[in-house]
């Protein structure tokens, strides 16, 4: 049983760009509280975080990694993120883990842009947030000009609660004991008075007391507004340490144990109960009484243990030989074996209380996103679902060595399983089997694993690109399906108008006939018919989209007609309308982020623009570089990698996001039908 209930528990995922020094900071906070005699090094290998062979070879974490500690009665879970762009979805992941999402950044870098995104991914889960500026003992740093970005990129409630001092070699306190001298920029008292205006105003009693009587307040009285301020996100704190020299870290360890959230504290999971349309709120409570709620937030396939399922405990406690549920199924399962994780290593405990992050192993049915629960009064519930990034960086594979397919297909999904930005899928027209990630180091990282870690060797090649059809206008079809074979025949007639949708909106399927003219009976399979040419598409073999089907009107005979006669006929007709409707393909065009110095700016922009791009902004970054964001269809990335590293001399970076889709120019559309059109005949 653990020597601990939920209100000791704090929770925390360190996000931020790559190089920003995460797991350097997990090494000096572990070492800080005893928990191993020194801090690792990344660059020799022996952090307790990153401890895969890949990320030892890179020197950057490709994974989230947790491990624990206690101190001062506490006990703190730390979840280290990859900050690289490509590994984006593992880091939104763990959020809903965690009470607080701790944002690290490289005082010498400056605000990066996965910083941004990360942060917005927290604000959507509702997350308290805490900002700790890392590497302030770097040289030529103006900490007063980065903390003037930092709240006007993240909002005015962004206040330190300790200042840097003598060139970043310690670190004073402003908030519990506020005194000193020394500071590297503003006051004591100046950031003193900053963060305790900003907590008494969400409490009007203690802002009288402050304000009228002029009381100095105690930190004990601040408590429950600080964690109400946080809550709200009226203040993010900012915090200022070096994981290197540990300058800031006892300062950081007493903001973690006497200010951030419990898990009663924090803003309660959202988690909803029902399916579709009928989902509502539900509500859970860190209370060991209830029943277990926990949620799987992580999944590794270890090749010793099986599969590994890290969850997060809601409510209620589970133990050692506790029967839980995955999601609604009717059987449970036996839990033999608990773990705390601490990196790589596994240790068994008997109990997991409110608030723990926990692990069991060889459960088959247990996977990513699934609500574990003990009691059938928690069927159906589930946690919102998470805003991943899609991933559009795609490659087609196929083994080297026959006989491999289905080695291949299990291990793919093995990784599909523990990753929500790797999706598979299998392009029918081009018999492609298409892995897609979030970018070219996402995917390498996936080729390394099935090469070393299942055996299995593959050769790759760019896949099709994922276009869609739609309609522009409006338009009715019609089809008269008899076929007479002798015997009994086929019969079917149908009518129906096409419309388009909202984009973004997807397919509607109206049932408007009247009178009896189709029998009820038949019209799923109308609906069935024109479903197959949505999949297969109608002018160029792309998946239609974004657009509406309404019968209105058809025959049927008493005696021919059948299931079949009616799918066929809506197929036809719901071609025959669509080729009337203005057909177009669509074409993905992604947000394109490129990174590199600001010398490469013209090369950058011209080679952009001959790729049917624009540039939509750029901003100066420190240390000579240049952020630039714009616009350009997925179609025309092919190579880019390797162009980009021509123009920047190797130095250049970029991420892609789907923005949305628009129609290929009207000369490419009329190849693609072309080419389409003669492989039918």
């Amino acid at each position: 049983m653990p020597d601990y209930n939920a209100e000791d528990v704090r929770n925390l995922a360190l996000v931020g760009h790559a190089g920003s020094g995460k797991t350097t900071l997990v090494e000096a906070l572990l070492a800080a509280t005893g928990v191993i005699p020194a801090p690792g090094s990344v660059t020799r290998g022996t952090t307790v975080c990153d401890f895969d062979p890949l990320e030892k070879e890179l020197q950057h974490s490709l994974d989230t990694s947790i491990t624990s500690f206690n101190t001062a009665g506490k006990h703190i879970n730390l979840i280290d993120t990859p900050g690289y762009p490509d590994f984006l979805g593992r880091s939104i992941a763990v959020l809903p883990a965690v009470e607080t999402a701790a944002l690290v950044i490289n005082a010498q870098a400056g605000i990066e842009p996965m910083s941004i995104r990360l942060m917005k991914a927290a604000d959507n889960r509702n997350l308290c947030r805490l900002i700790i500026v890392n590497q302030i003992d770097a040289p030529d740093l103006d900490l007063a000009t980065l903390t003037a970005q930092i709240r006007e990129t993240f909002g005015a409630e962004c206040l330190p609660i300790n200042l840097p001092a003598d060139g970043g070699r310690r670190v004073i306190d402003c908030f519990f004991q506020p005194s000193g001298e020394g500071a590297d920029f503003s006051s004591v008292d100046e950031a003193h008075s900053q963060i305790i205006d900003q907590v008494v105003e969400v409490d009007e009693d203690l802002m009288a007391l402050y304000l009228e009587q002029g009381q100095e307040l105690q930190p004990e009285q601040l408590h429950d507004p600080f964690e109400v301020a946080l809550r709200e996100t009226h203040l993010i704190p900012i915090c200022y340490v070096s994981a290197q020299t540990g300058a800031g870290i006892p300062e950081l360890l007493e903001i973690l144990v006497r200010l951030m959230p419990n898990p009663s504290e924090g803003n309660p999971p959202l988690f909803l109960k029902g399916e579709g349309a009928d989902m509502a709120p539900a509500s859970v409570a860190p209370d060991p009484a209830l029943h277990a709620i926990a949620h799987v937030f992580k999944i590794v396939n270890d090749p010793y243990r099986g599969k590994l399922g890290i969850f997060r405990i809601h409510q209620g406690r589970i133990n050692v030989g506790s029967q839980l549920l995955i999601g609604d199924a009717r059987k449970p399962f036996k839990v033999n074996h608990l773990y705390r994780l601490h990196g790589a290593e596994q240790i068994e405990v008997s109990e997991g209380v409110p608030g723990d992050i926990l692990a069991v192993s060889r459960v088959d049915d247990i996977h990513f996103d699934a609500v574990l629960h003990d009691s059938h009064d928690e069927d159906h519930f589930h946690l919102s679902s998470l805003e991943c990034p899609v991933p559009l960086f795609g490659l087609a594979i196929n083994t080297t060595k026959r006989g491999d397919e289905q080695k291949l297909t299990d291990a793919l999904h093995k990784l599909e399983s523990e990753d929500p930005c790797f999706h598979i899928e299998h392009n029918a027209s081009a018999n492609e089997t298409i892995v897609r990630g979030l970018g070219e180091l996402h995917l390498k990282v996936i080729l390394r694993r099935l090469s070393e870690q299942f055996h299995v060797d593959v050769e790759t090649h760019p896949p099709s690109i994922p276009y869609r059809e739609t309609i522009l206008g409006k338009a009715e079809g019609h089809h008269r399906h008899k076929k007479q074979t002798g015997g009994a025949g086929q019969f079917g007639e149908v009518y129906l108008r096409v419309e388009p949708n909202e984009r973004g909106a997807g397919f509607a399927f109206i049932d408007a006939v009247v009178g009896g003219v189709i029998p009820g009976n038949f019209i799923p399979s109308i609906e069935k018919g024109v479903r197959q040419v949505l999949d297969e598409g109608a002018i160029a073999g792309y998946p239609l989209q974004d657009l509406k089907v309404t019968v209105y009107d058809g025959k049927f005979h008493p005696v021919d007609s059948k299931d079949i006669a009616f799918a066929t006929a809506g197929r036809k007709a719901f071609i025959d309308a669509v080729l009337k409707a203005q057909p177009v393909i669509l074409e993905p065009i992604v947000k394109i982020r490129i990174t590199a110095q600001d010398t490469a700016m013209g090369d950058l922009a011209g080679d952009l623009s001959s790729r049917r791009g624009r540039i939509n902004g750029s901003e100066t970054k420190s240390r000579g570089r240049i952020l630039i964001e714009g616009e350009v269809p997925l179609a025309e990335l092919s190579g880019y990698d390797a162009r980009l590293k021509a123009l920047t001399g190797g130095e250049g970076t970029y991420s892609i996001e789907l923005s949305h889709y628009d129609p290929v120019p009207g000369n490419i559309q009329k190849q693609m039908t072309d080419a389409y059109q003669r492989a039918e005949d």
